[in-house]
């Protein structure tokens, strides 16, 4: 690795551093409630017209559609079809599953066949229905797609909108209704078509939160209510939701990994860490039992592999890394992919080891997003190869689409920075990221690990106490922190430059706070805090 002060502007941190149990009857109308109490994946009552022995099948897939489990839940609303092919509601439930809100994902056509085999229209579907109440979930759905006079021909964000009107009249309409609230809730949230705005998402949290306080077991009313408070503002809002969720829910791979959001807005790095090993086993075992490859390059290991450095591990968290980049050498899909170049740079960035660049390679075919290059960019640069580095820059540059505002407008902003710091000009180089931080600033929040590989205000951080401004570089660190709670490569860094400036106090309360959370560091993580309280080099 490279030695003298290229190093320390992007390295010093580091070296501080179902069964589902049905109660209930066959239903004429909406006498009673179907209720589905499950240790596995929650508990929860929706009446409907349905045939009794369509019942099991029907709530385990609503049971399953509340946890994200779309696959599993769409296929069981087709176990509910064969048993009782009049149900109407067995194909609404179908057809959500391919609207994913959260996510901003539809698969149109798949839901229009789905509603296509109940009936030709949405006329005769509405005829199936077995209450006015009913009509009104297909109604509400029709207009999820399309179907209806207001929604016909209109994008998909218009029809979101109109989505979460139709979901509002309905859970007014039937207050005691959890699911139609439940529903509402998450159709408040796949509304915010511009990235996650607060209001938004609190009224989302306004609409839910009494289904949870009626029924603390309900997965939708927990994991809908995580969601509406996973930013480090609202996050300790969530921690109950975050603490009762896994219990709700623990055969539900994504219910295991929701927890996290809220750990990780909090800092609670262990919580991330447990939170995501059970959801990445769940995750597996279920793919072991449908005879599929296990999942290594996910959204599940990509937080594991975070949480790891977090704590400190870097060993475990190589381990995760080893795991996607051998899946990644045989004929890798999409999303393992880009899997792989996140975990890659979350490992190179948040431990400063750049000469691992070089042993995590793609494909030389492959195309290559912002963060892999600018973590190769970086390891040319600190390798004495600045005009490769140089020529990484101009690509990226070249890439960039008009107007481009995101995470790969930020990278290439600050890589321009740290090809100034390499010549020499350290107020161009500060200038530069100043810039990078307004512009991550004003992005959307987005939860979990950093959108940006390295957050702009730790990196302006580490260039102005390269230059000297330690007082600033403090300042900087400070803003991280309210960022990305208790990060720790911010609170290393936040610790020297307190220290440089005169703020022992602060200083001696941030290696306080990664003495606790390294307490199962790896040995040279430790040490190196040690030589770094010591006032030593720990590089």
């Amino acid at each position: 690795m490279a030695n003298g002060p290229l190093d320390r502007l992007w390295t010093r941190a580091a070296t501080l551093v179902l069964a589902v149990a049905v109660t209930g009857c066959a239903q004429t109308g909406e006498a009673a409630p179907a209720s589905s109490s499950s240790a596995d994946l929650g508990q929860i009552e929706f009446a409907n017209s349905g045939a009794g022995v369509a019942q099991e099948a029907f709530l385990r897939g609503v049971l399953f559609m509340h946890n994200f489990e779309y696959e599993d839940a769409a296929a069981a609303f087709r176990a509910a079809q064969e048993a009782d092919p009049d149900f109407a509601l067995s194909y609404w439930g179908e057809a959500m599953t391919y609207n994913h809100p959260i996510w901003m994902e539809q698969d149109r056509d798949a839901a229009q066949a789905v509603l296509a085999r109940l009936g030709a229209s949405p006329e005769e579907r509405a005829s199936k229905a077995g209450s006015e109440r009913e009509r009104a979930y297909l109604h509400a759905v029709e207009t999820l797609y399309g179907n209806t006079a207001t929604s016909a021909g209109k994008a998909k964000e218009e029809r979101d909108d109109l989505y979460r009107a139709e979901m509002r009249r309905l859970s007014e309409a039937y207050p005691d209704d959890h699911e139609a609230t439940t529903f509402y809730a998450l159709s408040i949230l796949g509304s915010a078509h511009e990235g996650r705005d607060f209001g938004t998402y609190m009224r989302a949290a306004a609409a839910v939160e009494p289904v949870f306080e009626s029924n603390p077991d309900h997965p939708g009313a927990a994991h809908y209510l995580i969601h509406s408070y996973d930013d480090p503002v609202h996050a300790p809002l969530g921690l109950p939701m975050a603490r009762a969720y896994s219990r709700i829910a623990p055969d539900a791979g994504h219910a295991q990994h929701m927890t996290s959001h809220i750990f990780v807005a909090l800092g609670l790095w262990d919580d991330v860490v447990a939170a995501n090993e059970n959801a990445v086993a769940v995750q597996n075992a279920r793919q072991a039992r449908l005879e599929r490859r296990p999942v290594v390059c996910g959204h599940y290991p990509y937080w594991l592999e975070y949480g790891y450095l977090m704590q400190g591990r870097y060993q475990k968290a190589r381990d995760v890394l080893d795991a996607c980049f051998e899946r990644v050498q045989s004929d890798p899909n999409p999303s393992e992919r880009r899997h792989f170049t996140l975990m890659r740079a979350r490992y190179v960035m948040d431990t400063g080891d750049f000469e691992a660049a070089a042993r995590y390679v793609m494909d030389p075919g492959a195309e290559l997003d912002f963060e892999y290059q600018v973590v190769d960019a970086v390891a040319a640069g600190l390798s004495g190869d600045v005009d490769g580095a140089r020529a990484i820059h101009r690509r990226m540059l070249a890439e960039l689409s008009a107007g481009e505002t995101g995470a790969p407008a930020v990278l290439t902003r600050a890589l321009g920075g740290a090809l100034a710091m390499w010549a020499g000009d350290g107020e161009a180089a500060v200038a530069a990221v100043q810039e990078a931080a307004r512009m991550e600033a004003e992005l959307p929040y987005e939860f979990g690990p950093p959108a940006v590989v390295k957050p702009m205000f730790e990196l302006l951080g580490e260039f102005l106490a390269d230059v000297g401004r330690h007082a600033e570089a403090e300042a900087a660190f400070a803003a991280q922190l309210e960022r990305t709670p208790l990060r720790t490569t911010s609170l290393a860094r936040l610790a020297e430059a307190a220290e440089a400036s005169g703020s022992a106090t602060i200083a001696a309360e941030a290696r306080d706070r990664l003495a606790k959370i390294w307490h199962d560091a790896d040995p040279e993580v430790r040490q190196a805090a040690r030589l770094a309280q010591n006032g030593q080099d720990g590089g």
